[in-house]
């Protein structure tokens, strides 16, 4: 019977753990103190780029509801979340040609997160739109010096 439960073992504490995570409303809680919180700092980009994306969740949901301090305050965790991984895989002091796992994964998520920022935006009202401006701009600019990373040759 003990070999029997073994495999079953990892699937149990990865669902308990799952299910702590887990809000009230269903969806995965990520926030900038946990990612903070994380040792490893290739996961901790991970966990602040999550982060980002629940929070450009959260903005939508604000902006439906008219709540503007809130869509504002999302704003800012989208940039803090996206500032906060590029910093942790700075950190990390690996080449991103060389080790490209974590910086790959942000290049994707950071590209994955603009497309979702112009929808957004787009769906926003005319005089609205210039306030997701300053944050495009900078998941931007994390994204460009991604995947310059990645793609840039050896150094002579």
């Amino acid at each position: 019977m003990p070999c029997q439960l073994m495999p079953c073992r990892p699937k149990v504490i990865s669902l308990v753990v799952l299910a702590l995570l887990l809000e009230p409303s269903g969806r995965l809680r990520a926030d900038l103190k946990l990612a903070m919180a994380e040792h490893d700092l290739g996961r901790r980009s991970k966990i602040a780029l999550d982060n980002a994306e629940a929070a450009l969740k959260a903005a939508r949901a604000a902006y439906e509801q008219g709540d503007g301090d809130k869509t504002v305050a999302a704003m800012a965790e989208i940039q803090a979340s996206v500032d906060l991984a590029r910093e942790s895989l700075d950190k990390t002091g690996k080449n991103p040609r060389s080790s490209p796992r974590w910086f790959k994964q942000a290049e994707i998520q950071t590209r994955d997160l603009l497309k979702r920022l112009d929808t957004f935006q787009h769906d926003m009202s005319f005089a609205d739109r210039p306030m997701l401006d300053n944050v495009k701009a900078r998941v931007q600019v994390v994204h460009d010096s991604l995947l310059l990373g990645l793609m840039e040759g050896k150094h002579k």
